[in-house]
């Protein structure tokens, strides 16, 4: 039997917020596992979600998530132009419809101002249809948010692993967590991938993260399951809107809303329905019923337009008003509970958080003398150069202008860079999230049997390139463990 890998922090769970974390501590000379029980990073909650990098606004005041909101806006933003996230300063307006809305606007303007944000601004239905001609009949006035923005959720998840590897993170997929046992100076989590030895375990598992305190013997939360289906329109609904278009938000969440994402679309949802399984991501006749006889009110011209892709997304609600993070110094474990879909923004800041509250407990942080600079991440936002549209850069390599999927514009040497990057793709799934393959209008209909026949070529030339340098981990599309 293999003897255990000892690490000093092990953090659970590669999304978004898991990924944030081991980033940061790897900032510092610990030794860091980030393990994920999905095959690929970005697998779960953060890969479908409405992509918003939020200001905070409407955050409950004085709460950790409105501080890590804000902060997380921040950090975020700086670290997009850094890596190249594809980021865009659309601005949002929320929309009165009714005298009850219209009289609840000027305290969301308040509570802005109290969580540090005082750029929103009341408007009148004059203003409103200004600034969103389409928008249906019968708004009354709005709230101006300016600094809302689209970003590319996928590219922010796969930059932050992507950081912590290179940092010298390992990263253990297809590492579902059985069992837990916690000794005098190390926890032993047994996983499908091996057991994995830690000094340290950070719980950032989103839906399984009430799952996995209960094996560290706490019932504190419970997460329940919040289905959000949403309906993506073509691209020549673009122009529309140039805004994300708010409703007044209620206690389930920030409603439907309209919004243009960050690769050409305008998308229609979420819906908000609690369900008891953590894996019930289809979409249903009924949420789409909701979401169109909404669209009818908020933009009717948009039905009109076509349906490029539904999906569903589960957000993580759990029975507490706000996150929870806790830490436990008896059994070294930190819980990081209940982020929601604000974890998007929030996550580099909760990572932020984390070291400090390691700190408290007397874990010694010696910042690194050398730390790599930020991967510069591969475009994938409509509103900047893509490859096929730079010359010089296929004069270079004519495979950046070999387009396989034309629905997205995606070039073949997209495709085998995803394939030979630090964290590849463990199948389409991921490969479709790092270069928008067969995500367009045919589905991948027409170049689906290309970009399998590329993935797969690619996968084993990569498998083989690294079989003949044994100092070196193996990194292939399939690999269970990434190390730098």
């Amino acid at each position: 039997m293999n003897t255990p890998q000892i690490h000093d922090v092990v953090v659970i769970g590669a999304g978004i917020v898991g990924s944030a974390i081991a980033r940061e501590l790897s900032g510092y000379e610990l030794s860091v596992a980030l393990i994920e029980s999905r095959s690929d990073i970005g697998d779960g909650t953060s890969k479908a979600n409405t992509a918003i990098l939020h200001t905070g606004f409407d955050a409950k005041p004085g709460t950790l998530e409105s501080t890590m909101v804000s902060r997380g806006y921040q950090l975020l933003s700086d670290y997009a132009r850094s890596t190249g996230i594809p980021v865009e300063h659309t601005g949002a307006l929320l929309v009165a419809w009714d005298s009850e809305q219209l009289d609840a606007l000027p305290s969301l303007r308040d509570k802005a101002e109290a969580n540090g944000y005082d750029e929103c601004r009341i408007v009148d239905a004059a203003e409103v249809y200004a600034q969103v001609p389409n928008l249906g009949e019968g708004a009354l006035g709005g709230l101006t948010v300016p600094g809302e923005s689209i970003i590319c959720t996928w590219t922010t998840n796969l930059a932050l692993a992507t950081d912590a590897v290179n940092r010298g993170t390992v990263l253990r997929t297809n590492a579902d967590v059985d069992s837990v046992d916690v000794g005098k100076e190390l926890t032993t989590l047994r996983t499908a991938a091996g057991n994995v030895q830690a000094r340290w375990v950070i719980n950032a598992a989103g839906l399984g993260a009430d799952a996995l305190d209960g094996k560290f013997g706490f019932e504190r939360f419970t997460v329940t399951p919040r289905r959000g289906e949403l309906l993506v329109y073509d691209k020549l609904a673009r122009p529309l809107v140039d805004k994300i278009v708010l409703p007044v938000p209620t206690k389930l969440g920030k409603g439907v809303l309209v919004s243009p994402t960050i690769y050409g679309n305008v998308m229609l949802g979420p819906t908000a329905e609690d369900v008891d399984d953590s894996s019930a991501t289809g979409t249903s006749q009924a949420g789409f019923d909701f979401l169109l006889e909404k669209g009818r009110r908020l933009m009717p011209r948009l039905l009109d337009e076509e349906v490029t892709a539904t999906y569903a997304g589960l957000r993580a609600s759990i029975d507490h008003g706000d996150y929870l993070i806790d830490i436990d110094s008896a059994t070294r474990y930190l819980l990081v509970g209940g982020i929601r879909s604000t974890g998007l923004t929030s996550g580099m800041a909760v990572a932020e958080y984390v070291r400090d509250q390691l700190a408290g407990a007397g874990v010694e942080l010696v910042a690194k003398k050398e730390i790599p600079v930020p991967p510069r991440m591969p475009n994938i936002g409509e509103a900047f150069t893509r490859p096929y549209q730079d010359d010089e850069l296929i004069r270079t390599d004519p495979a950046y202008g070999t387009v396989v999927c034309f629905c997205e514009r995606v070039t073949a040497g997209e495709i085998r860079d995803a394939c030979s990057s630090v964290i590849p793709p463990s199948g389409l799934d991921g490969l479709r999230r790092r270069t928008r393959a067969q995500n367009g209008r045919c589905q991948g209909f027409f170049c689906g049997a290309e970009v399998q026949s590329l993935l797969d070529q690619h996968t084993s030339a990569h498998q083989n390139t690294s079989a003949h340098h044994t100092a070196a981990p193996t990194r292939s599309c399939r690999t269970q463990e990434i190390t730098r």
